[in-house]
């Protein structure tokens, strides 16, 4: 039997060390591993020797710096995840391979009024057909990644109270999703997943703390803190829509009066450019006008971005993160809405903070929900059946 500390309990550990690293960051150079490990170039050679005769890794040639050095990424056939993400109205869907490509990804509406079950149901019929499309081996099913509109409580798994989907209230969509597809199946809120989307495909690459806000018909914040989700011990971190900026402001749906979110959410926004603009209007549709030069609109997205940049100010002096990323819709705007946000930070943060942070726009739109679940389900799997290859049979598997 295997002891603690012993020479093999050790080299099985190392090797998990660098399959995670590889896993999370979908492709690392030998010396990247060596710095993201701790372990030593000759230790990390010889690992990554290991896992590709093993089949558990790929090793290509790439350059680093100007020089040669060799990509590590997980096999292309090392197992599949799924991402799973409903949004205001419409569902999307991804599979993908642990060396972070994505294989099949497809939309489609969802009536923000449909039943939990009518949800649950699309969802399950969507993967299942992307699944045969795709031709990949069930077996090899290591997870799925679910978002929703709403806070889920850490503990239950229950999703909380949420005005986008007010008929999913009290729902376990972790649960309901995991009896349905039978594998493990992790949820987290649409704002969290955006974060871990675009912090792994997008505009928070390499940065180790960032905030992902995300303007739609709520207001919400993804919170990267030292490359991880801060969530909370309640699950409800990143609430930033319900910072008071006036007392006397309109009334929230939370209750309170004056919350950011009834100053920049879509639905306090559209009316005051529908008598001008129609009722069909969107804030896609203010985007574009705005884009155009449409001056209304360009007043009303620099209005929100002001009063976003005042949240993002809080959010400075309290975490100091280096980047912020806009999300939805109003990040199509670019620099009318995100030159706003910089005013404000400038103005209300405290200016060491300020001076550190950049706020760019999302580079992945309205995708980053559903790569975030990817990388969720990425992020949540065990690496024990990744080394099945690797480890030779008198050697025990992780545990």
């Amino acid at each position: 039997m295997e002891t603690p500390g012993s020479q093999s309990s050790l080299h099985r550990a190392n090797l998990e060390r660098v399959v995670r690293a590889v896993r999370l960051a979908g492709s690392l150079t030998q010396a990247e591993i060596a710095r993201t490990t701790g372990l030593s170039a000759a230790t990390v050679s010889n690992i990554v020797r290991e896992l590709k005769d093993g089949g558990t890794v790929e090793v290509t040639p790439t350059s680093a710096g100007g020089r040669r050095a060799r990509a590590v990424s997980l096999s292309g056939d090392a197992g599949i995840v799924i991402g799973v993400d409903f949004g205001h109205t419409h569902l999307r869907v991804a599979i993908g391979n642990l060396a972070h490509q994505v294989l099949a990804e497809e939309a489609e509406p969802l009536d923000v009024d449909a039943s939990s079950t009518q949800g649950f149901d699309r969802a399950e019929q969507l993967v299942n057909r992307l699944v045969d499309a795709t031709g990949v081996d069930r077996t090899k099913i290591a997870g799925v990644g679910l978002g929703v509109p709403g806070p889920i409580d850490v503990e239950s798994g229950t999703l909380g109270s949420t005005a986008i989907l007010p008929g999913w209230t009290g729902t376990k969509p972790a649960a309901e999703m995991r009896g349905r597809l039978g594998v493990p199946v992790h949820v987290d809120n649409d704002a969290n997943l955006g974060a871990l989307g675009e912090l792994v495909w997008g505009s928070g690459r390499g940065v180790r703390d960032l905030a992902y806000i995300k303007v739609s018909s709520g207001v919400g914040a993804g919170l990267v803190i030292d490359g991880k989700i801060y969530r909370g011990p309640g699950g409800t971190a990143g609430e930033i829509g319900h910072i008071t900026l006036d007392e006397s402001g309109p009334v929230c749906r939370c209750g309170n009066r004056g919350c950011l979110e009834t100053f920049t959410a879509a639905r306090y926004v559209l009316p005051l450019l529908q008598s001008s603009h129609g009722t069909d209007l969107t804030m896609e549709d203010v985007v574009r006008l705005a884009r155009d030069g449409d001056p209304g609109c360009r007043r009303v997205i620099a209005d929100v971005g002001r009063h976003i940049g005042s949240g993002v100010a809080n959010l400075c002096n309290l975490l100091n993160p280096s980047r912020v990323v806009l999300g939805g819709d109003l990040a199509e705007a670019g620099e009318l809405v995100l030159g706003p946000i910089r005013e404000s930070v400038g103005r209300y943060a405290i200016p060491s903070a300020a001076r550190q942070l950049s706020v760019l726009p999302g580079a992945l739109g309205g995708r980053a929900e559903v790569l975030g679940a990817l990388a969720l389900a990425l992020s949540e799997m065990g690496d024990s059946t990744l080394l099945d290859g690797t480890l030779s049979a008198a050697t025990p598997a992780f545990t």
